[in-house]
């Protein structure tokens, strides 16, 4: 004799086995801006970029990484983050310049670890410390700057000011340099750099800007 189902049991059965999605599912946690989850899309080891696909969720391969260059940390987005009118509006004010808008995706994050983490697609939990204001064909794209929480190096760091300059300037080169083609004009511009508080700014109107989308 086959089962019977009720349409209440059968939808308690597929939420259950759903996968939250990344971007929308999943919150940046109650004590966002000072502590945040964030979802890991790349990490130093991988040969190939990955993003998210923002219908379904899943992650997906970008492009492979024909040049040298290599993600010098774990790289993803805050959930429920969102670089629009908000973000590009305060790009302006602190650069001085006329941002017309912001790139249209989630809140980047890099998180510093002295861990290897050997693949991304994972959430974890992070605390801010700075950041990149970063221009990338007149958007505002900018770059949280984190820790993973807990690191037995990183978490010693409160702000961007106190981390080794090497570390600032591995990541300002990946940055200025990733997108670019041989014998082509570079892409990305890096506007500010900007401490622990002014993170919490940017971080704070990418939520705002989420909830208006």
């Amino acid at each position: 004799m086959e089962a019977e189902f009720s349409t209440k049991e059968i939808d308690t059965v597929v939420k259950a086995q759903s996968k939250a999605h990344p971007w929308h599912g999943i919150t940046p946690g109650d004590a966002a801006p000072q502590m945040l989850t964030a979802f890991i899309e790349i990490v130093p080891s991988d040969t190939v970029k990955y993003e998210i696909d923002k219908q379904t969720g899943y992650l997906k391969i970008d492009r492979p990484q024909k040049y040298s260059n290599i993600i010098p940390s774990l790289y993803g987005f805050i959930p429920q983050t969102y670089c629009g009118e908000g973000i590009a509006n305060l790009a302006s004010e602190k650069t001085g310049r006329s941002i017309p808008e912001g790139d249209g995706d989630p809140l980047d994050i890099c998180v510093l670890t002295e861990s290897t983490i050997t693949h991304g697609d994972i959430l974890l939990q992070a605390r801010p410390i700075g950041g990149f204001r970063l221009i990338d064909k007149g958007e505002a794209d900018d770059k949280i700057i984190a820790v993973l929480k807990g690191d037995a190096m990183y978490d010693a760091f409160n702000d961007l000011s106190e981390l080794p300059e090497s570390v600032v300037d591995r990541l300002q080169h990946y940055f200025l340099t990733y997108k670019n083609l041989p014998d082509q004009p570079t892409v990305m511009e890096l506007a500010t750099i900007y401490g622990r508080e002014e993170a919490y700014e940017v971080i704070l109107m990418a939520m705002e800007d989420y909830k208006k989308l």
